[in-house]
């Protein structure tokens, strides 16, 4: 099976870009006008702009905010995520950094900077941050799924099985959520979501669900997951190899 994992991502709980850095330039926010609001009054707006994708004038009130509350955790951990979602990693790496030693038992930080060492393809270092996030809230399903995704970049198939599972079972629906506000991220470009869907149609075929198994591989397939003939070699799909809805999703192996 292709292991292959490409750098540019997206990331549900906010959009990322790859513009490769954050902008320079004059703000466009009155500077006297910031400074006469509260730190919740820029954190909000903050979070007002990052919903509406305006990433660069998001950072300028979550600095703001640190300038007055420099060992605030949660602020350095929203303007990471819009660094992150401008493709500006190596500053989301130090504002996650900064997360995590402020609160050490933030569990976001912990995963937003596994997702970071993800992106660098340091996978090893992701899978210790994911985990530190687990241990802190094993109730995350988004957390379970970027271990998941980073096992299987490490070609650890039964792991990343094990993550994806525990993932569905807290949120059958965790693939679906979209958000450019959240403060969570998780990996899913269109080539994770096709790995994503072919993995889950293994575990529903594991499971008997034989139906469900069938719509996942066919998202996989309009996701564009090269590998769908390993239906009818791998052993979980023994029982689904019986049901002839599954030629019309991927053609059987020509007689020999």
């Amino acid at each position: 099976m292709r292991n292959a994992i490409l750098p540019c991502i997206a990331l549900l709980g906010l959009c990322v870009g790859a513009l490769g850095g954050v902008a320079t330039g004059q703000t466009r926010q009155d500077t006297a006008a910031m400074q006469s609001m509260t730190v919740a009054q820029l954190e909000k707006a903050g979070d007002e702009c990052r919903a509406q994708k305006d990433y660069e004038q998001a950072i300028v009130y979550f600095r703001e905010a640190l300038r007055r509350e420099s060992k605030n955790a949660k602020l350095y951990n929203k303007a990471g995520l819009a660094e992150l979602s401008m493709g500006a990693y190596e500053g989301a790496l130090a504002d996650f950094g900064k997360t995590t030693k402020y609160d050490r038992r933030y569990p976001d930080g912990w995963n937003n900077l596994g997702v970071i060492y993800y992106v660098k393809r340091n996978y090893g270092t992701a899978v210790k941050n994911f985990r530190k996030a687990i241990a802190l809230d094993p109730s995350r399903a988004v957390f379970h799924v970027n271990l998941g995704v980073a096992w299987f970049a490490q070609n650890d198939v039964n792991e990343a099985m094990r993550e994806y599972t525990r993932a569905l079972e807290l949120d059958p629906e965790v693939l679906a959520h979209t958000s450019n506000a959240g403060i969570s991220a998780q990996i899913i470009s269109r080539d994770e979501r096709a790995k994503h869907d072919f993995m889950m149609a293994r575990i529903y075929a594991r499971m008997g669900d034989v139906d469900s198994c069938l719509q996942c591989l066919r998202k996989a397939r309009e996701n564009g997951y090269t590998d769908l003939k390993d239906v009818y070699r791998e052993e979980e799909f023994s029982r689904v190899r019986e049901d002839p809805r599954l030629a019309e999703i991927v053609s059987p192996p020509a007689a020999k």
